[in-house]
């Protein structure tokens, strides 16, 4: 089984055919959508309906994975005191779906991962769902705003270095520093509920 590189993209405040050009500048021929809530009033040529018709018209497929890998998930498991914790929404039945679904379109298409940041290492679609398909062997490119390629070991150690963890250390491996960044990175970016702080109420 070919797997081709997925890549990720953050539609920022771009216009749509600025963010066309991005696409197609990397021949991305499909678009998955991993925003939990598709819509916004600043960007509204991004609405859900609004940016899968822009995507067509220039040829190319959208999927909509929000509910699979979206960063706010309903499932309360998933939250301690009102913040989301990726590992336990890694393991969920939606999003194990959702990323098996990425898995089988790579095969035949060309895909980027969209969310909303222009910024990967701000965005769950870098730190949790990059991570999740990287484990599984697929390559992965993130599209900056001005078009260049970032590949996700550079995004990693561009992480690294800005909790000051990219310099070797004597007791602990590469992996072990990465991992402190990659968590010390959710508790600043994973979504907040917080009716479900205020509740105090923690999945088991």
């Amino acid at each position: 089984m070919t797997l081709n590189t997925v890549f990720t993209v953050g539609h920022s405040t771009h216009s749509v055919s600025h963010f066309l050009s991005l696409l197609h500048k990397h021949e991305v021929t499909a678009v998955a959508d991993v925003r939990s809530t598709p819509a916004s009033r600043f960007t509204p040529q991004f609405n859900r309906d609004a940016v899968k018709r822009s995507l067509c018209e220039s040829d190319i497929k959208y999927a909509f994975l929000g509910k699979e890998l979206g960063a706010r998930t309903k499932d309360a498991t998933c939250y301690v005191d009102g913040q989301v914790q990726y590992s336990r929404l890694a393991r969920t039945p939606d999003f194990v779906s959702g990323i098996n679904r990425l898995l089988k379109g790579a095969q035949n298409e060309r895909i980027a991962i969209m969310c909303t940041e222009q910024e990967p290492l701000e965005c769950h679609r870098c730190v949790l769902v990059a991570r999740a398909l990287e484990e599984r062997g697929i390559t992965i490119d993130h599209i900056h705003g001005d078009g260049h390629i970032e590949s996700h070991a550079m995004a990693m150690q561009r992480l690294m270095a800005s909790f000051g963890l990219d310099q070797d250390e004597l007791f602990r491996t590469p992996a072990e520093r990465l991992q402190e960044a990659l968590s010390r990175q959710e508790d600043r970016i994973a979504y907040v509920n917080e009716e479900l702080r205020v509740n105090g109420t923690s999945g088991k």
